[in-house]
């Protein structure tokens, strides 16, 4: 009987492992079999019940309450005067016209440059804007009679009724002068590319011009085949060098004439945001030190340009720069998020600059602001309030009173709301379940589901994944630390297990969250069917858990995060079931810089790291990202020397696999070579993979699978494959059913 017993269970056993299908790189990375369905952002119509979408080369209107198709708003078939592909589209203010984009290419993350046309709903004609070359940036003002946009670093308007096309600017010119588009410095970090806003009337327009003559040069080379190779060259500025000199202009149409504000000082400063408020005459700028612990919004005379002061927040470390500034139709508040008192939180100001009252407060963030319905005077907004691993969606009355929770299940909750407030979108997600998207009213009924990924569900279940478990440890400086860990299949605590650690950790930044991960998600999955135990940590100066603890790392990026992720590195191999000699850690980008610096620091922890388009020295990184952190080398030099991971090449123990695509206009290729440089100099064996025309995203065609290929087959040589600590048994543990038992 035991021997039938014992047999039973090997067929059992058979059965349950090959119904656990196997993922495979090309499932993940070509295939994409496991990609989540998503719902695109809602472009809501001003009734606030309708959306549009562009859809097989069309713009549809849909009704948001039903998902039912209305009417075809944009057809190019129907259409005189356009012909092509539809990439883009924006309405004006009133709807009544629309601007169409084509054509369109990249230039940098947010920047495109295409053709616009413009769409009269009424006579259902479009008319190009500019004829002689791609623009940018083109914008209809409120009044829907009028377009500007740029072209070759100069900013223009058309007349719609004349059809004459004039000139704002005329000195623009390629790596020198930029008027009404911002510089790659301030488009990277600053994240916007449109540098120019309509007033309210539509009779101005506020415009930046950067003069970056004296702003170092930095050339990409790509090859494509041809004799020689391709050179990009494109104005960079690194710690300490000189950035663009920034300044303001207001353009008065009918005037014809420029005025510069008077926003300009004898130090270096920085324009993050400028934005009209309800009076067309006054405008709000943004104005911050080099060092970007002092800023100022300034109201700015259209008339003349002059300025008086509205708010200032100064901050011994920095001050984050974010879009939340709302100007009230009462012409006489705005709404502002701030960290004054340790958490980000909502506050209420009158026009002369006097706090009204503070309308969020308590030990925990506010993570966005959706907006404010005046009418009702409800504004919205989502925080982590339960937990720094989660998010939910809330409305608040304007006198801070009445509090109500739309969206509080378990887990991350976003919303997208119309432009009445009237329904909202919200989308939810766990880490061990994809997202669902359904409609909601405004007081939280749910309407009707959009999409629930009951097809990946069910995939989830046909190949057997691992749930994502979160857990918390204490370092040896008493600093509590969260993360996330998905063990092997067939788990069994009685077998010691190669790891996997994965990481980002930059400022701000949240990885143990409780929401649904994306593509790596499968990859993690992948790793752990093939008897990997996969963690990530968040340490400290990450988000979600105050200025505190987010600013802690100021001076001294890398230093404090190695050490959380060290020690996170030994908690992990401390536990019954990780083998301590078997651990590797992985990480891109601030990620890849982490991976590098823990590896060369740990000492032997790691086994083996590989980091992909790392930082390997902060100088070698834009101005404005790392003085943020760092300020200059020349005031920060011990800093910058001791979590540069170049200065530490000689320490390194185990496998390095350093990765970094050749076009990566953000964290440049030097940066591996200079890496490269000093593994040899130090005479350690490495391994690298370059991709030559790739940016920092190191995508397109069969890069990724070519890339995770490479990543999965060294963790398989060098991490798994290597001796730790106690060898792993088995990974089916028969336990024999004694006999007259059942």
């Amino acid at each position: 009987m035991k021997r039938i017993l014992f047999f039973l269970i090997l067929i059992i056993s058979s059965i349950a492992a090959q119904a656990q299908q196997k993922i495979t790189l090309e499932q993940i990375w070509q295939d994409y079999l496991f990609t989540a369905k998503s719902v695109p952002g809602f472009n809501f119509l001003n009734d606030g019940k309708h959306y549009t979408r562009l859809e097989s080369n069309k713009i549809q209107q849909y009704d948001l309450t039903t998902g039912n198709l209305v009417k075809t708003i944009f057809d190019p078939a129907m259409v005189k005067g356009f012909k092509g592909e539809v990439n883009g589209y924006s309405f004006s203010a009133d709807e009544s016209k629309m601007l169409i984009q084509t054509e369109s290419e990249s230039v940098y993350r947010h920047s495109t440059l295409g053709y616009f046309f413009v769409f009269d709903r009424k006579s259902g004609t479009a008319t190009a804007v500019y004829e002689r070359g791609k623009h940018r940036n083109a914008v209809l003002n409120a009044a829907a009679d009028k377009v500007a946009f740029v072209f070759e670093n100069n900013l223009y308007y058309k007349d719609l009724a004349s059809g004459l096309v004039y000139p704002v600017t005329k000195d623009g010119k390629m790596n020198e002068i930029i008027n009404g588009a911002t510089d790659w410095v301030y488009e990277e970090e600053f994240s916007f590319d449109q540098g120019f806003q309509w007033s309210p009337d539509g009779k101005r327009i506020a415009y930046y011009r950067f003069d970056e003559r004296k702003v170092p040069e930095f050339t990409l080379t790509n090859f494509r085949g041809g004799l020689h190779p391709e050179y990009v060259t494109f104005k960079y500025p690194k710690v300490g060098d000189p950035n663009a000199q920034v300044g303001i202009q207001i353009y008065d149409l009918e005037q014809g004439i420029s005025i510069e504000t008077a926003v300009s000082t004898t130090a270096d400063y920085y324009i993050p945001r400028i934005k009209w408020t309800q009076n067309a005459e006054k405008l709000c700028v943004f104005r911050m030190n080099r060092h970007q612990s002092d800023l100022e919004l300034l109201l700015v005379d259209a008339r003349n340009g002059k300025t008086t002061p509205l708010l200032r927040e100064t901050s011994k470390a920095y001050v984050d720069i974010h879009d939340n500034l709302t100007f009230l139709k009462d012409g006489k508040h705005f709404i502002w998020t701030s960290e004054m008192d340790g958490w980000n939180h909502l506050y209420l100001y009158d026009m002369s600059g006097k706090l009204v009252r503070q309308l969020t407060q308590g030990a925990w963030e506010v993570t966005n602001f959706y907006g404010l319905d005046e009418k009702n005077e409800l504004l919205f907004y989502q925080a982590a309030e339960k937990s720094p691993l989660e998010r939910q969606v809330y409305a608040l009355s304007l006198n801070g009173k009445k509090k109500q929770k739309l969206a509080d299940k378990a887990g991350w909750n976003d919303a997208q709301f119309s432009s009445t407030f009237d329904y909202y979108v919200l989308t939810h997600s766990t880490a061990n379940a994809p997202a669902t998207y359904a409609v909601f009213t405004r007081d939280g009924k749910e309407v009707r589901a959009i999409e629930n990924n009951a097809r990946l569900q069910q995939t989830q279940k046909d190949f057997g994944v691992s749930n994502v478990e979160f857990f918390k440890f204490t370092t040896s400086e008493q600093v509590e630390l969260n993360g996330w860990m998905i063990k092997p299949a067939n788990f069994d605590e009685n077998i010691r297990y190669p790891v996997l650690m994965y990481l980002y950790g930059g400022p701000g930044s949240q990885e143990v969250t409780d929401r649904w991960k994306g593509q790596n998600y499968w990859w993690f999955q992948m790793l752990a069917q093939q008897g990997y135990l996969v963690a990530c940590i968040d340490n400290r100066g990450t988000g979600g858990r105050g200025e505190a603890f987010k600013k802690m790392t100021y001076l001294q990026l890398g230093k404090y995060e190695t050490m959380d992720q060290i020690e996170g590195a030994k908690y992990i191999g401390g536990l019954k079931y990780a083998d301590p000699g078997r651990i590797g850690i992985f990480g891109w980008s601030y990620g890849g810089y982490m991976s590098s610096l823990c590896l060369l620091k740990g000492d032997g922890v790691f086994k083996g790291a590989i980091a992909v388009a790392p930082v390997t020295n902060w100088k070698w990184y834009d101005s404005i990202y790392t003085e943020r952190y760092m300020r200059t080398e020349a005031e920060n030099a011990e800093g910058y020397r001791d979590n540069s991971p170049v200065n530490f090449a000689d320490r390194l123990k185990g496998d390095y696999l350093l990765i970094h695509g050749m076009g990566d206009d953000n964290v440049h290729f030097q940066n591996a070579a200079e890496m490269a440089n000093a593994l040899v100099a130090a005479n350690k064996q490495y391994e690298t993979y370059f991709y030559p025309n790739r940016n920092h995203g190191i995508a397109g065609g069969k890069t990724r699978l070519h890339l995770y290929t490479k990543m999965t087959n060294f963790l398989n040589e060098k991490i798994k494959g290597a001796y730790g600590g106690k060898r792993p048994t088995s990974p089916v543990m028969i336990v024999p059913i004694e006999e007259g038992k059942n």
